[in-house]
């Protein structure tokens, strides 16, 4: 798929005030600091699109970037952030359910996920809920760069015995970098097939 147009549209913590359209949306979540708005900007080919930072938490809003004039990007509130307050963290988790559980348009969820790092019971707790409540989702590793390929293996074999676990079948995975650009391809082709079975139903 090649991406001719990435617009930001809108910001709002209120999945009633989402864009009024039936174009297919691909929602991007995660926990704080994951990579998320550089994988945006990496999959859009556009760099200052989605707004990144170095403190983890900065994402609020669920924010939605209008693509080719066919599909949105939304980019969701991280969550697992352990400085907010607990009023603060109650409310972001209203808003990423209210969106994930109420927005028809949304065709997949994207749950990213550090490479680096072991299985955390934040994520794997989420993705359980997830599959619990039939909320279709794929999980993206991040930052693959920051490992040698032996290291990568090693890690993605190992969260993959920890799912499997509790899991009959894992949902779709990608492997990714923001630095150079790997899974761009994947990820694309993926919502490109998606947005083609959608457009025959």
């Amino acid at each position: 798929m090649k991406i001719r147009s990435a617009e930001f549209e809108i910001s709002n913590s209120d999945v009633t005030k989402c864009p009024d359209s039936t174009l297919p949306e691909y929602a991007f979540i995660g926990r704080s600091n994951v990579g998320k708005s550089s994988l945006i900007n990496m999959l859009t080919e556009r760099k200052g699109l989605a707004k990144t930072s170095q403190t983890p938490g900065k994402t609020l809003l669920i924010n939605h970037f209008r693509i080719n004039d066919e599909w949105y990007i939304v980019d969701l509130p991280g969550y697992g952030y352990a400085r907010r307050g607990k009023d603060q963290r109650q409310q972001l988790e209203r808003i990423i359910r209210g969106y994930i559980m109420a927005r028809q348009q949304m065709s997949c969820l994207f749950v990213l996920v550090d490479s680096r790092l072991k299985p955390q019971k934040i994520d794997t707790d989420f993705m359980q809920w997830l599959g619990e409540s039939g909320v279709p989702f794929a999980i993206v590793f991040t930052k693959l760069d920051k490992l040698g390929k032996q290291a990568a293996a090693e890690s993605i074999a190992a969260y993959k015995r920890e799912l499997l676990k509790t899991w009959e079948e894992l949902p779709p995975i990608f492997l990714t970098s923001s630095e150079d650009g790997r899974g761009r391809n994947e990820l694309l082709d993926y919502i490109a097939t998606i947005n083609a079975q959608l457009a025959q139903q």
